[in-house]
């Protein structure tokens, strides 16, 4: 029998994206025997530093993209918001599955909305983008630091006296707590995270087997979506580090793009959008992104990053 393994890290989340891609692999391919190798990456282990202050997006992916590599597994299963903008050579994307709501969603305690939430509440958030977004449309909130899983951020609502917290609707959806979303974010007030709501199944380059394997799994006008906004990431050189936001929608045969780059603070943020054929998507991240950049979001990116984002040759 042919075995398929399968590495993802070991949160009830990622579990549940890594089961769920094995289950519609072996509904198509009985004749295998797949695997789930869970691997602790250095953003699992640690937790209680945001990861602006560690490095960012690479430390959920790198010891499981070393698994691919080294032969130990055959695909990985990750949240594409994860992924870094470049990914290492020999290994690809070999499917991204249908996308699920790309949104964020505010969980409050006691039920209030976003624009219900007290003046000076508490509000809980992992990453400088949603920060940055909270802040530009309430700065009368106090936004801390949030990690873990998905159900320690939860629980964390009430053991850390918070009002609120900010999570991918994405996440909740998938291990069914629905039932816990107070309000689904607007995009005028949260846009969204490059890729936020699907899935890479990344493999070795050269591995046909395994891409033929994965290849059914292949939603076209989500891969269009999240290529198009990853090409804008590419574009800023971002990651974790910086407030930057996208959020592609195919519609027929053209791409809308919108993207954001704000202060830390949110005391400035730069939103434009752009719309062109899906046949030069990636181009059109790229163009957005340097919209951006000369509208005012170079300076705000030399800032955070203590250098200039490298010109196009």
């Amino acid at each position: 029998m042919n075995v398929i393994k399968i590495g993802t890290r070991g949160s009830p989340l990622a579990v549940w994206q890594a089961e769920w891609v094995r289950s519609r692999l072996l509904a198509l391919n009985p004749q295998y025997e797949i695997e789930l190798l869970k691997i602790k990456t250095t953003g699992d282990k640690i937790t209680d530093v945001p990861l602006a202050r560690v490095g960012g997006k690479g430390l959920f992916v790198k010891e499981i993209e070393t698994a691919l590599l080294e032969g130990r597994i055959d695909l990985a299963v990750h949240s594409m918001k994860d992924m870094p903008a470049e990914i290492p050579p020999g290994l690809c994307v070999g499917a991204v599955p249908e996308r699920e709501n790309p949104l964020d969603v505010l969980i409050s305690r006691n039920g209030a909305s976003f624009e219900e939430l007290p003046n000076g509440a508490r509000l809980g958030s992992s990453s400088l983008r949603r920060g940055a977004q909270v802040l530009h449309a309430r700065p009368d909130v106090t936004v801390h630091p949030l990690r873990g899983n998905l159900d320690t951020r939860i629980r964390k609502l009430q053991t850390e006296d918070l009002d609120a917290i900010i999570v991918a609707a994405a996440g909740v959806k998938r291990l069914g707590l629905e039932a816990r979303i107070t309000e689904y974010l607007p995009e005028q007030i949260m846009l969204p995270a490059i890729g936020q709501g699907s899935l890479a199944i990344e493999m070795r380059e050269d591995d046909n087997p395994t891409r033929r394997l994965v290849s059914p799994l292949d939603h076209s006008e989500t891969r269009l979506a999240v290529e198009s906004e990853r090409a804008f990431l590419g574009r800023l050189e971002g990651g974790c580090q910086v407030p930057i936001a996208a959020r592609a929608r195919v519609i027929e045969d053209r791409i809308e793009l919108t993207g954001l780059v704000a202060e830390v603070d949110g005391s400035v943020v730069l939103r434009e959008q752009i719309t062109g054929p899906v046949g030069q998507h990636k181009e059109l991240g790229a163009e957005l992104a340097n919209r951006l950049l000369d509208k005012g979001g170079g300076e705000i990116l030399e800032k955070i990053l203590g250098r200039a984002v490298r010109d196009l040759e």
